[in-house]
């Protein structure tokens, strides 16, 4: 992206780092860091006090954060919102917010409407209505 070129996740330009970048959703971010955790419980008797402070924030927030607890239901959410070809900033922001409207995904990601491949509101609302069966499941 130019210099003069501002920055506008509406419009998804967010720099080509970004858009090359793998972006994960909080459910994601937690099953990594809950495995790391059991890990380090296993490595040591005090595990307590080789986890960070930080560590443990993180980890705090993205479980209460995290819309599916499941891993396999966090493997179905990735799965079904990748048929629809979105970027994969996109991809985060509809999987850790769960909207349920076709009006709330478009105010959340407008760019699923405004881009090249534009989402017609049929297919927002069949990849709503698939991700709200997930949740019902989980």
């Amino acid at each position: 992206m130019s210099g003069e070129e501002e920055e506008n996740a509406a419009e998804l330009k967010i720099g080509d780092e970004f858009l090359k970048a793998k972006c994960l959703m909080n459910c994601e971010v937690s099953l990594i860091l809950e495995h790391k955790y059991e890990q380090l419980q296993q490595s040591s008797d005090d595990a307590v006090n080789q986890v960070s402070q930080v560590f443990e924030k993180s980890l705090q927030y993205v479980k209460r954060f995290s819309r599916y607890k499941n891993p396999d239901a966090v493997r179905q959410v990735r799965e079904i919102l990748a048929r629809y070809q979105l970027a994969e900033f996109e991809l985060c922001v509809l999987g850790n917010l769960c909207p349920e409207t076709v009006e709330e995904a478009i105010a959340m990601v407008p760019s699923i409407k405004t881009r090249g491949r534009a989402q017609d509101d049929e297919a927002i609302e069949k990849m709503l209505n698939d991700l709200s069966l997930i949740k019902k499941f989980e």
